[in-house]
């Protein structure tokens, strides 16, 4: 099962809206086949296994291990748990059973009823982590939502004034900085408030690290944004929030909402319905603290510099358990868990 969940873990970020799946087939306890789910839209990962098995007669006396319950609904792909019981393996390993109510129980019940034994909550626990965006998603119906923000070692996120408007003060190094363009290559949207794009200029790419841009959430309420900033290239998409009309254009998308009352659970309502599994919020003070007291955040990256400011924005008051603590060349990255979320 191990080695299932570090197969899947080759897909994240790339597999949106499907969770991430790894599986192996194992005979004799050797493993002679492995795969992964790779995309969305292509084969599932039970598939992948089954396929590289180079001698197909062993199937029969082989054992399928899954980090999360077969499929049992034609979607974009057949059902997985009808090609295992076709490939005549007759027992299947699960770690965790499937939150979709598509699935929801029925991939296993479908596999027993074929006469397959399964084994269910292996690792379940881990299973569970791995896919903590899409079991979230499907239970709670709205983003696994991670905040991140940098501050100095004096607690401030931005000066008192700036020099120069449209480009943003570095307060962490390079490989911070790479590490969370990393981060965002693993999640499905990102967003920022209006004064962080006009303050920054931000494109909110994955430039520093290879892998998909996520979809651009920007808070604009009264549509103060120039179009010829950065967030409005074609290298991703982009969803402005705002109480005005906007008319769609290129990769931009308008949606209207309420700026008035609880901003970070009407994003989060309106992202759910968008079908978005995982949100990184990088904007202002103002905008994390939102979300911070509305309680609508699960996971806080806090990276600090080595900078002073000696005034300034200060960072937001979070009140989490801090789950891991890192250097990077001389930062401080801290990951914080919100234990009620």
């Amino acid at each position: 099962m191990l080695r299932c969940i570090d197969l899947a873990k080759k897909g994240l970020g790339s597999t949106y809206p499907n969770p991430l799946v790894g599986s192996v087939v194992v005979h004799n306890n050797s493993i002679i086949g492995e795969g992964w789910h790779h995309k969305a839209g292509e084969v599932h990962a039970e598939v992948n296994a089954i396929g590289s098995v180079k001698n197909p007669a062993l199937l029969a006396n082989s054992t399928l291990y899954v980090n999360l319950e077969p499929c049992s609904h034609f979607g974009k792909t057949p059902p997985c748990a009808d090609l295992i019981i076709k490939s005549g393996i007759k027992k299947v390993v699960i770690g965790t059973t499937d939150p979709d109510p598509r699935v929801g129980g029925k991939g296993i019940e479908r596999l027993r009823a074929a006469g397959c034994e399964v084994v269910t909550s292996v690792l379940e626990e881990e299973c569970a982590s791995l896919n903590k965006r899409f079991f979230h998603f499907h239970l709670n119906k709205r983003p696994y939502v991670i905040l991140k923000w940098a501050q100095t070692a004096d607690g401030f996120i931005a000066p008192e004034s700036r020099e120069v408007k449209g480009k943003p003060v570095w307060i962490t190094n390079t490989y911070s900085r790479q590490l969370a363009h990393k981060i965002r290559s693993e999640e499905q949207a990102i967003l920022v408030g209006t004064t962080t794009v006009l303050d920054d200029n931000p494109s909110l790419t994955t430039r520093m690290w290879p892998g998909s841009s996520p979809l651009r959430v920007v808070l604009d309420r009264t549509l103060r944004i120039p179009l010829h900033s950065a967030i409005f290239d074609d290298r991703a998409f982009t969803l402005i929030l705002t109480e005005k009309k906007g008319t769609d254009f290129g990769k931009a998308v308008f949606r209207t909402m309420d700026f008035r009352n609880n901003l970070a659970t009407q994003v989060a309502e309106i992202l759910g319905k968008e079908g978005i599994q995982s949100l990184i919020v990088e904007g202002g003070r103002r905008t994390l603290q939102a979300f911070i007291d509305e309680n609508i955040w699960d996971d806080a990256l806090v990276f600090t510099g080595n900078k002073n400011f000696n005034g300034g924005i200060p960072a937001p008051q979070l009140a989490g358990t801090l789950i891991s603590e890192q250097l990077i060349n001389g930062d401080k990255l801290q990951h914080f868990k919100n234990q009620s979320s």
